[in-house]
């Protein structure tokens, strides 16, 4: 097994995290917890026994057919301050149309998914409500320690989001997972799965891509915003090597590992024109098949799981010569417009609302009102 990092990718974007300063306690606390789901509810037990320690709203964002506003209203206990949301087609709500989506809509790269849209909901609804300070959380993250995120929420009265160290399952790529697992020196970088943001200084939104809280985390010009890390959380284990999931990612990993390995050599985003862009993808195709070539000497591995992660790997190799840096460059134009019409969206939205008025005003003019439970727990 290959302990050494080839020189066509970076296992680690550490170095670019704050070193956490402490900025003493009762800083301020968190508001709610955001959920975006398709889960059934059982998933959501940790988040409501975080959201009743933290006495703080817990915010759950559901879709697709093992979930509903209603079985969580059910499911999540009374003492729990909750808003449950049924987040239907996106035709629906009240958020920009992005030039990043419309790029992508009906290619072989549109998203699959709904997990950027709830984001960037929740966002609004936080808005609405006049909240700072928020943690998105997804519905497999787990072992969740509530002195952690009370320090989370200090650090927020400093940086503009601290994410939390991940253990369990790591949270990686397709590519990447198979390199850890092949040897390589592959660590995990903060992301959406566990991230607490102060809405007051962090203005982004997340592009409906894959790696969307790496977008998220850019300032939108030179860096990365002030981003810290504390405390510990872990995921539950998955299948990372399914032919679809390599499919998906690859294109919100071409672009994001692309970012980085800027950021890393203390370079601007704005570097990233088309040129940087065909050795980045050169480095790409480069680093897949240097991954495939250590899987096929990792003599601890049985047959038939070498040749299913070779498949993967081959997959996600088939979708990158799909990937053009003409394409990359149009990218990062769109993605540079939608952050200013997000900024242009947020200003306009009304604050200190009611929630029932809030939760309204995520729909569109002339579409029903969005289905959702709200309540008050009893021990808030």
């Amino acid at each position: 097994m290959n302990s050494e990092e080839v020189p066509y990718h970076h296992g680690s974007h550490q170095q670019l995290l704050w070193a956490p300063v402490e900025p003493g306690r009762a800083q301020g606390s968190i508001d709610a917890i955001i959920v975006p789901t398709a889960r059934p509810p059982a998933y959501l037990s940790n988040a409501a026994s975080l959201a009743e320690a933290l006495q703080c709203t817990l915010v759950t964002l559901h879709s697709k057919k093992w979930t509903s506003a209603e079985a969580a209203a059910h499911r999540v206990p009374p003492k729990v301050d909750l808003i449950a949301v049924d987040t239907p087609d996106l035709r629906r709500l009240r958020l920009p149309r992005w030039q990043t989506s419309a790029l992508l809509a009906g290619t072989i790269f549109e998203r699959r998914t709904d997990l950027s849209t709830k984001r960037n909901l929740a966002i609004m609804l936080s808005h609405m409500l006049s909240w700072s300070r928020i943690v998105f959380l997804d519905d497999d993250i787990t072992a969740l320690n509530p002195e952690h995120f009370r320090r989370a929420s200090d650090l927020l009265s400093v940086y503009n989001a601290v994410g939390f160290h991940i253990g369990g399952f790591p949270d990686n790529s397709v590519v990447c997972h198979a390199y850890r697992q092949a040897g390589g020196p592959q660590q995990q970088f903060v992301g959406g799965g566990a991230l607490a943001v102060n809405l007051d200084r962090c203005r982004s939104f997340f592009p409906d891509i894959y790696n969307d809280d790496w977008f998220f985390l850019l300032d939108g010009d030179k860096w990365l915003q002030p981003t810290a890390v504390t405390g510990q959380v872990a995921q539950y284990p998955y299948d990372p090597y399914r032919i679809e999931r390599a499919r998906a990612e690859e294109l919100g990993d071409v672009l994001a590992e692309g970012l980085y390995w800027l950021l890393d050599q203390d370079r601007s985003i704005m570097d990233a024109d088309d040129e940087y862009w065909a050795q980045s993808l050169s480095r790409r195709q480069h680093f897949i098949e240097s991954v495939i070539a250590m899987v096929q000497a990792d003599g601890g591995l049985k047959s038939a799981e070498r040749e299913r992660r070779i498949t993967a790997l081959k997959s996600s190799l088939g979708r990158l010569a799909r990937i053009s840096s003409a394409f990359c460059g149009r990218y990062l134009r769109a993605w540079a417009a939608d952050r200013q019409e997000w900024q242009r969206h947020l200003e306009h939205l009304p604050s200190q609302l009611q929630r029932g008025a809030a939760l309204a005003h995520l729909s569109q003019r002339g579409s029903p009102r969005l289905n959702y439970e709200s309540r008050a727990g009893l021990g808030v």
